[in-house]
């Protein structure tokens, strides 16, 4: 099979200007050379490269978004290498399905020939499909190509993934999106060459942007805007109309929407008020749950803000009500106006160390019994046992401090909170070292 039966032609479809199928599809690249963007693993002397040119294929795993060429370019593999190509879709196909094409793959290897499997958005098989395919890939009856959006580490299974190498695909930039799209303007038998359209460079990059990556999107923007363009010349309400709004990449359970939130949460504990906001109005914008948002900048106060500021918590909680009374979109206003505040206060972690430190400690102790002086009395038969023996209520002393150890024998002396000299905690801090010296001292009178 070919690259084009990835699509086959309709009957009196010359996949022209005037074609019924999608600009985007008649533009798919029919030659290696032809490929644009990927150079991290496709250009000269990377692995990818290297292993199609020498035709010496095994099983891999395409990772990428939308519109970065996994399919084309899994069709280009098949074709470079002279192999038989099947395209398979993971939402059409069954086990059923595929016991046959194997058992075809396998009359292809007995006759000497390579069958390339690609399988489309391979996440969506369930365990026992993906299983399937395990003998088939292991004897060499077939070379597993696998299309995914989603992260295969824990969207395939392990065994066929350890069967695999997992190449990650790239949203294409905006210049390789740009040359694609004047290539388009210019290709007079697939594209829209013999077309009286006249558009600028400054547009094709605002299309471009617009796309998020994905070249897919960017070419039936294009066409698009070569059928609304008046007299052929395309101008900027043109390629407004056509655009209507931003379409931004994200998926609410996929890797995007984990992706912007970490880089939204390294942002604020970077102390980068800008980028803060600009990952969260990506997230916002994208359509994500103000609620989720405002949850995560509670996290980011309580962890990374700490005691350095008290009130950051306060305020997040603040925010937090806010987004619930108001809503969208008054309720993002307080999401921003907290977001920069987290960004720039004093940053300390110290109070989330200290309960980490605190954790390993139980993990790796003994679990003590509480000291008896701590334990409440409320019977003769405990007061009788020693519970409450040697309690000093810190009110009756001065300064409202004792020097009575409240930690088991074995972990009398042990720190858990280190708190930084900023922000808050630097008074925090001169406070601990105040209790050290007056529990010292007054030690020190009893000896």
């Amino acid at each position: 099979m070919s690259l084009f039966d990835i699509a086959p032609l309709p009957k009196g479809d010359p996949g022209g200007p005037g074609s019924r199928r999608p600009l985007a599809d008649r533009m798919r690249p029919a030659t290696l050379e032809e490929y644009v963007g990927q150079e991290h693993i496709l250009g000269p002397g990377k692995p990818l490269r290297m292993q199609v040119e020498s035709g010496h294929l095994s099983s891999l795993i395409l990772w990428g978004p939308p519109g970065s060429g996994k399919t084309t370019l899994a069709a280009l593999i098949a074709q470079q290498s002279n192999s038989d190509f099947i395209p398979f879709s993971a939402v059409l196909s069954g086990i059923k399905e595929i016991k046959g094409v194997m058992a075809e793959a396998e009359k292809a290897k007995r006759l000497g020939r390579q069958t390339v499997l690609f399988i489309d958005e391979i996440h969506r098989f369930n365990k026992a499909q993906q299983d399937a395919f395990l003998p088939y890939v292991e004897r060499g009856d077939v070379v597993l190509i696998g299309a995914t959006t989603e992260n295969p580490s824990f969207e395939v299974v392990s065994a066929l993934l350890s069967r695999t190498r997992v190449y990650a695909l790239r949203g294409l930039e905006t210049p390789e999106i740009v040359l694609l799209l004047k290539r388009a303007l210019c290709d007079t038998d697939r594209g829209l060459g013999s077309l009286p359209v006249k558009i600028s460079d400054e547009l094709l990059e605002q299309i471009a942007i617009a796309s998020g990556g994905d070249a897919r999107t960017a070419l039936n923007t294009l066409e698009l805007v070569a059928d609304l363009a008046q007299g052929g010349t395309v101008n900027r309400e043109t390629v407004a109309d056509a655009l209507q709004k931003k379409v931004l990449l994200y998926d609410k359970s996929g890797d995007e929407h984990f992706n912007l939130i970490s880089a939204l949460h390294k942002s604020v504990r970077s102390s980068d008020a800008d980028a803060a906001v600009y990952w969260l109005a990506r997230m916002m914008k994208a359509g994500e749950d103000r609620l989720y948002l405002a949850r995560r900048l509670i996290r980011m106060a309580i962890e990374d803000i700490g005691l350095a500021d008290p009130r950051a918590v306060e305020q997040a909680i603040a925010c937090m009500q806010t987004v619930h009374f108001l809503g969208i979109p008054e309720g993002d206003q307080a999401l921003a106006q907290l977001t920069i505040y987290l960004a720039l206060a004093p940053k300390s972690d110290a109070a989330y160390q200290a309960l980490n430190k605190a954790n390993a400690t139980i993990e790796s102790t003994r679990a003590e019994p509480v000291p008896l002086h701590l334990r409440n009395a409320p019977t003769k038969l405990m007061k009788e046992m020693g519970f409450s023996k040697g309690y000093r209520h810190a009110h009756h002393e001065t300064d409202a401090v004792t020097d009575m150890p409240c930690l088991p024998d074995s972990l009398v002396g042990a720190q858990f909170y280190a708190p930084t000299e900023r922000g808050y905690e630097q008074r925090l801090r001169e406070r601990l070292l105040w209790l050290a010296a007056r529990r010292n001292k007054s030690e020190q009178s009893t000896e």
